[in-house]
């Protein structure tokens, strides 16, 4: 995880130098803002990463020296097909809806993302098809 922390890190940086000269060059407060934003976005997972990256044992990725078959693991199982996160998908564009056409979109909008998150509750603790 040091390479991806060194990369985000190295974003914020970035970002941050450009905020300052942006900021002062310019004078215009919104573009300052949203470069202030991306050097956040960039420094916030990168010192996450690089915190986990101190407390974890080193991954074949962080090894130079690691071959192919020490990066192979275990192939896990996949969830199957699933109407749910249609559901919810649905659910989400009629709250949305509901800001542009009216508020009455919002009862059966909040009621499909409701049923959905309850669906796909009760498949993942079940295991198959609801």
């Amino acid at each position: 995880m040091k390479v991806e922390a060194k990369l985000l890190l190295g974003l914020g940086l970035f970002f941050g130098a450009m905020c300052a000269v942006y900021w002062t060059w310019s004078l215009e407060n919104a573009g300052g803002v949203m470069m202030f934003a991306a050097m956040l976005l960039g420094f916030l997972p990168g010192s996450y990463y690089w915190w986990w990256s101190r407390r974890m044992k080193a991954r074949p990725e962080d090894d130079a020296n690691a071959t192919q078959s020490e990066g192979a693991g275990v192939v896990g199982s996949f969830p199957g097909t699933s109407i749910w996160p249609f559901m919810l998908g649905m659910g989400a564009f009629f709250v949305v809806l509901a800001l542009v056409f009216g508020i009455w979109f919002l009862v059966p909008g909040l009621a499909l993302a409701l049923w959905a998150m309850l669906g796909g509750t009760a498949e993942g603790r079940r295991g198959g098809k609801v």
